[in-house]
């Protein structure tokens, strides 16, 4: 048996465990009823938030790309989010708290591309002379910019709750490198 096929043997447990719970409904009154966060995160396949923090389904939206970076294409995404709420007719929190964080981890596979600026350059859509301020080798630093460069995105509600978390792959531990605070000032 493929690991596709486990999977998909897997799958079918799961949908029928979760139908016989009530939890699978064809149709939402809304598309995302729970949400209170979005964690940005890395791809790695060590770091799932949803082990790492406990979300139960349902509760955050996550984005997961190579060293959970703030990029461009990542920025991209967060207009489309907000405007797959906008036609629903939905605000992140359903009018309550939400929180977006940034989740990055020690050991990460983008430290190896340390010697490849043409190709990070790329992925941050910038000059080579400004990777040094992507701080790609220190994930606490790394936190600290991106969380930053989400703070200077005007169209973020000011409201939102922001913080930044790096997770320790060796202890198992998640550390607040940036503190919960409010986007920006009101």
């Amino acid at each position: 048996m493929s690991e596709l096929e486990q999977w998909l043997g897997r799958n079918k447990e799961f949908a029928a465990r979760e139908k016989a719970a009530g939890r699978l409904m064809p149709s939402l009154p809304r598309a995302m009823p729970n949400v209170r966060a979005l964690i940005i995160g890395c791809a790695d396949m060590r770091v799932d938030p949803a082990h790492l923090l406990g979300t139960k389904p349902g509760e955050a939206v996550v984005i997961r790309n190579i060293g959970g970076r703030v990029t461009p294409g990542l920025l991209e995404e967060l207009g489309m989010l907000g405007r797959i709420g906008q036609v629903a007719g939905e605000a992140p929190g359903g009018g309550g708290e939400f929180h977006l964080i940034v989740l990055h981890h020690t050991d990460c596979g983008i430290t190896r591309l340390a010697g490849e600026p043409a190709m990070l350059s790329h992925y941050f859509q910038i000059a080579e002379g400004g990777l040094k301020a992507k701080a790609v080798m220190d994930p606490r630093a790394a936190v600290a910019v991106d969380v930053a460069a989400l703070r200077a995105v005007p169209v973020l509600p000011a409201a939102w709750i922001l913080s930044g978390l790096v997770y320790d792959v060796a202890t198992g531990i998640v550390e607040v490198v940036v503190p919960a605070a409010p986007i920006r000032s009101a």
